[in-house]
């Protein structure tokens, strides 16, 4: 059943927006309120406050109890962010930060959202749970205008890790996303994670990594643009993003947002879980120095994960994770392995592990000198 609000909202923004666009249509928009109630009466509450990525809210990895509903809230905010030098976005947002925050329940448990759509901002907007079951995940009982709210809640039947993202329909899908508003849930199995025999592991650390493509349009001079609001820079971004070349490939929401004072920190010995997302493009992350010693590619906890690897891949519109020990001290590069988009466009993160040197690892046995070009080195070629 569809209500007069359903189909009267899409138009009244339509009239109220400084520039055309494109709705959810009424047949996107669910009314549930006649289906059965459930009764989850008896399972117990716990409200949990969301932290800014990389890092990640206090979790169990093996839970303690039976299922239990898990309260989050979660703000949208329109804002500029600067991406870089001379580079800035009239950004969207879950709770002000690119990506938005990585939530972690169990399997069995049951997902509430209360989500904000602040009156101060100019867009409606929603959320689609890749997680979620039924009802475009949850995106078709979203939708909010300014100054509305809607309280979602789903159950976590399968467990991994999932993206979420805006998608208030049409061209506002892929303009929102890539406008900075998409990030990340992980569902673990209520016994926690297994290696490729079934066995126990956990982490010591984990992080938790959004990758995000931008598409900033430039000036006659090949200056990047600044917009005083979203609707304002619209029709310029579209006529970029449909070149489908981003000019910023980013970590966190800006170019070194995961380096220098914001570098992940490591100590040796330690197991970091990196959960990496891509709401748009493939991505495929490399841990310059290190391997992935248990990687699910595709995120999904019911499959046993790879060993070894030197890269994995990342579809669009996914998220994964990858458990790594550290075994040596020094700066790892934790990137975009297309170089291109990880050295040019941004997609670089640095880990900083502190502990003792391994020589049985890693010797330099002989350090940088000049040669005698004439006599030495001439066995090196084919």
């Amino acid at each position: 059943m569809f209500t007069r609000r359903t189909a009267l909202m899409g138009a009244a923004l339509v009239a109220a927006a400084p520039f055309a666009i494109r709705t959810a249509g009424a047949e996107e928009v669910m009314d549930t309120s006649a289906a059965a109630k459930v009764d989850l009466s008896s399972l117990p509450r716990r409200k949990v406050k969301l932290l800014r990525p990389p890092f990640v809210h206090e979790h169990e990895q093996v839970a303690s109890t039976g299922p239990s509903i898990i309260e989050f809230e979660m703000r949208i905010v329109e804002k500029e962010l600067q991406l870089d030098e001379g580079a800035w976005v009239q950004a969207m947002t879950f709770n002000g930060s690119v990506p938005g925050p990585m939530m972690v329940v169990h399997e069995g448990d049951y997902v509430e959202l209360t989500l904000y759509n602040a009156p101060e901002n100019m867009m409606q907007h929603n959320i689609d749970f890749h997680s979620a079951t039924g009802a475009l995940g949850g995106g078709s009982l979203t939708l909010v205008n300014p100054g509305e709210k809607a309280v979602l809640r789903w159950k976590a039947t399968r467990p991994g890790t999932f993206v979420y993202h805006c998608a208030p329909g049409g061209p506002m899908i892929p303009w929102h996303v890539v406008s900075g508003m998409s990030g990340c849930i992980m569902v673990l199995p209520r016994d926690g994670l297994k290696d490729h025999e079934g066995k126990p592991v956990s982490y010591d650390r984990v992080y938790y990594i959004g990758e995000n493509d931008f598409y900033i349009p430039r000036d006659a001079d090949g200056a990047y643009k600044r917009y005083a609001d979203a609707g304002e820079g619209y029709s310029d971004m579209l006529e970029v993003m449909n070149k489908l070349i981003p000019t910023h490939v980013v970590f966190n929401g800006r170019v070194g947002a995961l380096t220098g004072e914001g570098a992940l920190q490591a100590e040796q010995g330690e197991t970091v879980l990196f959960v990496h997302s891509q709401a748009n493009r493939d991505s495929r992350p490399h841990l310059i120095g290190g391997h992935g010693d248990l990687v699910w590619e595709t995120g999904k906890f019911n499959n046993p994960p790879e060993r070894d690897l030197e890269t994995w891949f990342i579809r669009g519109g996914s998220a994964g994770a990858a458990l790594y020990t550290f075994l040596q001290p020094g700066v790892y590069a934790y990137v975009n392995h297309n170089l291109i988009e990880a050295v040019n466009l941004g997609a670089t993160a640095h880990v900083i592990v502190g502990g003792e040197w391994n020589n049985d690892l890693m010797e330099q046995v002989v350090a940088p000198v000049e040669y005698d070009a004439l006599h030495e080195g001439r066995s090196a070629l084919p």
